[in-house]
């Protein structure tokens, strides 16, 4: 599993494992956990840099139309994954 290292706007930097990624309406987004293990928690994030940017700008996905929609997307692709909220 490809592990991220994400710098905050304050500077701090996380870092998160990469489950999956998919592209919706021409806009990117990772599924990440803090650990690799079987109940860790995800997050949903979604690049916000636009076309010109040469670096991707994640933001935490938390409105909950654009969760619904996004969920089945990454079980689907993740196949023997179940994402419960």
């Amino acid at each position: 599993m490809e592990k991220l290292t994400f710098l905050g706007e304050d500077g701090d930097q996380a870092e998160f494992y990469v489950l999956e990624q998919a592209r919706m309406s021409g806009v990117n987004y990772l599924l990440v956990a803090e650990s690799e293990e079987e109940d860790a928690e995800c997050l949903i994030l979604k690049d916000t840099a636009g076309e010109e940017e040469k670096e991707s700008f994640y933001e935490i996905v938390e409105d909950e139309q654009e969760l619904e929609a996004l969920l089945p997307v990454f079980e689907q692709l993740l196949e023997d994954v179940s994402i419960q909220r």
